[in-house]
């Protein structure tokens, strides 16, 4: 087997794997009830698998090009997935639509509580 052939294995295993990833990450989107378990398969395997794709993208074609591509999408990925799902998360809390009898700990339930926040209860004024 020469270096090519290698390269190209491993390649192909990446690109395997992170189609997986992704597949689970849809998966799990459509099988979990709640907000808090989506965002997690939103973003954690999602990620991963976009990675790993990149990275294969990176290895198989074998030029800077490429991996100087890659970067700046794995990058953004990084930066927009958590962001993206804390601002869901955060909306779906406001909006009473998460689970809140199986949060453990409610971190967020005194900021909601506050007058003019769209979570307060309405309460006569005095």
């Amino acid at each position: 087997m020469t270096l090519d052939d290698v390269l190209d294995t491993v390649a192909l295993v990446l690109v395997l794997l992170g189609a997986i990833l992704c597949l689970t990450a849809t998966i799990g989107l459509l099988r979990w009830r709640d907000v808090p378990t989506r965002l997690h398969a939103a973003t954690k395997p999602q990620v991963l698998g976009v990675l790993l794709i990149v990275a294969a993208v990176a290895l198989s074609t074998r030029k800077w090009e490429a991996l100087a591509f890659g970067i700046p999408i794995i990058l953004i990925q990084f930066a927009t997935a958590p962001l993206a799902a804390h601002m869901v998360g955060r909306a779906a809390y406001r909006n009473r639509t998460t689970d809140e009898e199986n949060l453990f700990i409610d971190e967020l339930h005194h900021s909601t509580e506050q007058p003019g926040s769209t979570g307060a209860q309405s309460r006569p004024e005095s």
